[in-house]
This record gives structure tokens, C-alpha cells and sequence, in this order.
């Protein structure tokens, strides 16, 4: 776990917020001093998370095509954006199924959250975040992935095929970002106990799964590594 991280006044933006990993990360880095706003689809989830870590909390929807509202939320809650975690998941058919048994609609639904719902947000940020890497506060993207993404798993094709393409995305757009200061990772945090993992794997015994907060530790810390040194404390004393 995290001891004595201080992220005082990072401004950092998670999508899929109110459960599992999301939820781990708004705790730990509200914790930890970073400036929070985060995303998710249910109202009453969304109050209550806010009012119990201090973060802005974003009613909205990641998958849909609309996404400029939940940007300018972002960026105005927060005065910009040093950080975006795209963390929001879709696992597509529920209950998992095979590709010849997967409905299109099954599949756009996944492709609409993971791969297109992230595309979208950043690029909606894109602007603010090469604006916090002028300021030398450093910028970073970390798309959420997993081994679903390189391991062919029966039954979780749409999921599997959706994390694979946002991976290359993540890795293309790296290498264009560069000009403008702008990092770009995808990170699988490993199988975790989450609701999303449940309602993948009904019967899977949670005690051989990772919990959220170990999974969000690690992920911060990838984050502080990859973030320009000095990064934080431009961000106390610019923010």
C-alpha cells in the first residue's frame, strides 16, 4: 500500500468511479491530497462517493456519444487535468458468451465503453492535458486493461476483443502524443475482486483474487514514476 504519497493538488479524472478499481483509485488519490473528479452512470452512487471522499462526482455515461458535457465537468471541477484514467468497463454479454452467440448489439455495447467511450473522453481532454504539460505539471492517460487483451478466453470475446484494440490504440497514440508532452498507458491491473470480475465469474473464489486498493496502489505508483519528477509539487503550488 501507499505510505506518505503526497499527490497535494494533482488533478486527476477516473471514469467508472463508484465500484471495484475506480473506487479504490477515487479513495486512495482523494486520500492522498490529489484534486478528484470522477464518473459514473448512477446518481445515488455518485452522491454517495462524493460525499464520502471530498471528490466532484460526474453523473454520465462514458458509452454514450455525448461526451463533451462530462469533459467540461471535468475540467472546470477541477481547473484542468494533469491525469485521466479511463477505468470504466463493459464486459458486453451478460452472461459471458460465445462469439457465434454474442448479439451485435453485445458487442457494440462493449466496443461503445471500452474502446470508443475512452477514445472519446480523451480526445474531448486532449486539450487540457497538453495545456498541464506546457505548465510542466506533467500529463498522463492510463487506460485500464487486462490479459483478456493478449489471452483468448472462451466467453469473453467482445470484452477480450475491446481491451485488445484499446491497448494498440493506447500504444499508437503514445507514440503521436509525444510532440505535445502527453503519456499514454495501458496497464492490466490483474484479476481482481470487483463486480465487474463477479458478474464475468459468478463462482470464482474471491480469496485468489487481488484486492482493488493493492491494484489502485500499484497504479498510482506507475503514475508517479511516469509523471515528470516534480510534477506534484508543481501541482500544490500552481493548483
Amino acid at each position: 500500500m501507499l505510505t506518505n504519497i503526497d499527490l497535494q493538488g494533482l488533478r486527476v479524472a477516473v471514469t467508472g468511479g463508484t465500484s471495484g478499481l475506480g473506487l479504490a483509485l477515487v479513495r486512495q488519490l482523494a486520500r492522498e491530497g490529489a484534486f478528484v473528479a470522477f464518473v459514473a452512470r448512477t446518481a445515488a452512487n455518485v452522491e454517495r462517493i462524493a460525499d464520502e471522499t471530498g471528490a466532484h462526482g460526474i453523473v454520465g455515461d462514458v458509452g454514450k456519444k455525448d461526451i463533451y458535457p462530462i469533459a467540461l465537468q471535468v475540467t472546470a471541477s477541477l481547473g484542468g487535468l494533469d491525469v485521466l484514467i479511463n477505468n470504466a468497463s463493459s464486459l458486453g454479454p451478460v452472461p459471458l458468451a460465445l462469439l457465434a452467440d454474442t448479439e451485435c448489439e453485445e458487442l457494440e455495447k462493449a466496443l461503445a465503453v471500452n474502446l470508443v467511450g475512452a477514445f472519446r473522453l480523451t480526445k474531448a481532454l486532449f486539450g487540457a492535458l497538453a495545456a498541464s504539460a506546457r505548465e510542466g505539471r506533467g500529463a498522463l492517460v492510463i487506460n485500464i486493461s487486462s490479459d483478456a487483451a493478449v489471452n483468448a478466453y472462451p466467453g469473453l470475446g467482445a470484452y477480450g476483443a475491446s481491451k485488445a484494440a484499446l491497448a494498440h490504440l493506447t500504444a499508437i497514440w503514445d507514440e503521436e502524443a509525444k510532440a505535445d508532452g502527453i503519456r499514454l498507458l495501458a496497464l492490466d491491473p490483474g484479476d481482481m475482486d470487483t463486480p465487474l470480475h463477479a458478474l464475468a465469474l459468478p463462482n470464482a473464489d474471491p480469496s485468489t483474487l487481488k484486492r482493488p486498493d493493492l491494484a489502485a496502489a500499484e497504479i498510482i505508483e506507475k503514475m508517479l514514476d511516469t509523471l515528470p519528477a516534480g510534477a506534484t509539487l508543481l501541482a500544490e503550488t500552481r493548483g
